[in-house]
């Protein structure tokens, strides 16, 4: 066996980088490739909304969008311990937004806080969810410091979604079609889990879809099951004004998208809805045979897995620019 020279990692302290949280660290942190790290920590999708936002009598350092579930998402930074201060401004957002995830970031995390925000994300509903991480810099030898974002406290969204889901089920009538949508959409989850591939999952829910995140707001995919006409698809939405528009940019890119795909696709503008949608499916499947879900689960979480990959980059550069203006945006007569 070859002997190796290894290096030895070294810690780094946060202020030999970051001399101010609010001059150095906050706009390091709201850079798009050092977010993507965070977000990788916490398992979401996270889209910059604005530094330094008011929120009530306080301003939030970072303000996200989860582009997954188009929920609000406040960073609050400390590169010091944790304070008393700091989580009545999270108490104060969290009030204040009625529906939020809050990430907490500091130097260190004391036991109380830590404590405190557990205890908060067993109180709470599925509307509010609470991180606390604490971040550290590491090098070897005379490498360029590099950041680590440790996981302190996170939601219990295993509880949380087992509760919301039951409370649906309860509001709706427990009906064993509703008990085995869930069942389908934990399945998926475990695979997904048990066989990574990128994807990002949302909460299951007992409906006939379940939504996964592309990285862009007003676009999203989704699995879904058709009991009717035997079916199950992997499917990329666009929502909003836009969604048109969206629709028409991508769909003059056909020729290499189902090329990178490997397969054609179903391009449905559909001009009566605001959305449109571009899907795959896989005919003659039975979603109710639990004993066919393993196979299901593999072809719905590949298919999922190729519409990532052959749409995220496509998404984060489509520019609505390139779409011919309307002769009113113009000056034109109609």
């Amino acid at each position: 066996m070859r002997e190796e020279q290894l290096g030895r990692l070294e810690k780094v302290d946060l202020r030999e980088i970051w001399t101010s949280e609010a001059s150095d660290f906050t706009p390091w942190l709201a850079r798009p490739e050092n977010l993507a790290v965070l977000a990788d920590t916490i398992q979401m999708e996270l889209e910059l909304e604005a530094q330094e936002r008011d929120v009530g009598p306080f301003r939030a350092d970072i303000l996200c969008k989860d582009v997954g579930a188009d929920n609000w998402v406040l960073i609050e930074n400390q590169l010091e311990r944790t304070d008393h201060e700091h989580l009545g401004q999270l108490l104060t957002y969290a009030a204040g937004l009625q529906a939020v995830t809050i990430v907490w970031v500091a130097a260190r995390f004391t036991e109380e806080h830590r404590a405190t925000l557990d205890w908060l994300n067993e109180i709470t509903d599925s509307r509010f969810r609470f991180f606390g991480l604490e971040v550290e810099l590491w090098r070897i030898g005379g490498s360029p410091a590099a950041p680590r974002f440790n996981v302190i406290s996170k939601p219990n969204d295993w509880t949380k979604s087992v509760s919301r889901a039951t409370r649906q089920l309860d509001e709706e009538g427990v009906t064993e079609t509703k008990a085995q949508q869930l069942r389908y959409w934990r399945g998926l989850c475990d695979w997904v889990e048990a066989h990574p591939c990128g994807l990002r999952m949302q909460t299951p829910r007992p409906q006939h879809w379940m939504t996964v995140g592309i990285g862009r707001r007003d676009f999203h995919m989704a699995a879904s099951v058709n009991t009717v006409e035997n079916r199950i698809g992997a499917e990329l939405f666009m929502r909003g004004s836009n969604a048109k528009q969206y629709f028409a940019l991508l769909r003059s890119e056909k020729a290499a998208i189902e090329s990178a795909m490997g397969e054609p696709l179903s391009w449905q503008e559909l001009p009566e809805r605001i959305g449109s949608r571009i899907a795959l499916y896989k005919e003659n499947v039975d979603p109710t045979d639990e004993e066919d879900w393993p196979n299901q689960h593999r072809w719905l979480a590949g298919a999922l897995a190729r519409l990532d990959r052959t749409f995220r980059q496509r998404l984060r550069t489509l520019d609505l620019s390139a779409f011919p203006k309307r002769p009113e945006e113009v000056g034109g007569s109609v």
